[in-house]
């Protein structure tokens, strides 16, 4: 029995790892001029054209990458979220999250520079700061002494506030000229906007230190899943790890989010899709999680580009498109 799991597990990884990397093939070839995987293959190897170079190298390749290390940022956040609140329906999106990221994001277009090279490394510190203080305003609001995070409670705060957040984020930008109104207007979409080798440099670093975190934490998130107190039974700091966690979750979204845009409902479907693959030991369900993440995004992304010309469309209303009956469908399931 533990063999055909494990198997099974392996099956899925490799699956998932071969959808990727088709995925990533499929969206370097596609754009306003396409290439062939002949044409991939020899500007890899040195041999292109200056022209294909120019494409994959400066225009493509950077895209991608953030596309799929916000996919997974944006997967493992939604994992965290559900495990720690025990709410199937959590998502950084959803609850607000993004959205308290993207406040401070309009705040700080509102009195600073949106030159990449003024606020590349900033803005994420910006984003972290508005999800932090949503999520710590969310959980003080849903939290009951005695009862823990209630998740019906932690669902209906968390979808008040992110209204709420996007009410403000949309007066303030009134106040913007035609440059910052494009901008946020893009970012709230969800349209992948930091598309060139540094911000690839920037978002990758929260990746490096948070992922392996979490993925040690998997037997805290196990028990942490559980109700309350069987993870105290079984010698978890129950407190003390819910707002590690909740921290990390809100990292890894607030840094996805600050180069990608407001994208919602990846955190949601993920995890829910891993889960169904390989079940709900988190030691399996979290590297699917990720890439099924990347996929997810990678795809919306590569449908939306190939999408009305040079324009596209945001990936974040792709996903959108996706996710909401998904979210719908759970809502009356669960």
């Amino acid at each position: 029995m533990i063999f055909s799991q494990l198997s099974k597990f392996r099956v899925v990884v490799i699956g998932a790892a071969l959808l990727l990397i088709a995925i990533f093939v499929i969206s370097v070839a596609t754009g306003p001029v396409s290439l062939s995987p002949s044409q991939i293959w020899r500007t890899i190897l040195g041999q292109g054209t200056s022209k294909d170079e120019l494409i994959l190298y400066t225009f493509r390749f950077p895209r991608i990458l953030i596309t799929i290390l916000a996919g997974m940022g944006l997967a493992l956040s939604g994992a965290i979220l559900q495990s720690v609140t025990r709410n199937p329906l959590a998502d950084p999106g959803i609850l607000g999250i993004n959205a308290g990221a993207g406040l401070m994001v309009v705040i700080y277009v509102m009195f600073f520079t949106i030159e990449p090279t003024s606020f590349l490394y900033i803005l994420p510190l910006f984003a972290l700061i508005g999800g932090l203080l949503t999520a710590a305003f969310i959980y003080l609001l849903s939290y009951r002494k005695g009862e823990g995070l209630e998740p019906t409670r932690l669902l209906i705060v968390g979808v008040g506030m992110a209204a709420v957040l996007y009410g403000i984020t949309l007066t303030l930008t009134t106040r913007f000229d035609r440059e910052q109104y494009l901008f946020i207007a893009n970012w709230m979409a969800g349209r992948i906007w930091g598309d060139e080798w540094p911000f690839v440099l920037a978002l990758l670093p929260w990746l490096i230190l948070f992922v392996p975190i979490v993925f040690a934490k998997a037997k805290v998130l196990n028990a942490l899943n559980l109700h309350e107190n069987i993870a105290v039974g079984l010698g978890v700091n129950v407190a003390k790890e819910q707002r590690l966690l909740l921290i990390i979750a809100v990292a890894l979204a607030a840094a996805s989010v600050s180069v990608s845009g407001g994208i919602a409902f990846v955190g949601l479907m993920a995890p829910h899709i891993a889960k169904a693959l390989v079940g709900p030991r988190h030691q399996r369900f979290l590297p699917v999680s990720a890439m099924l993440g990347a996929a997810l995004l990678l795809i919306a992304d590569t449908i939306g580009r190939a999408l009305l010309g040079s324009s596209g469309i945001p990936a974040g209303i792709i996903v959108t498109i996706i996710g909401a009956p998904y979210f719908m469908y759970l809502m009356a399931k669960k």
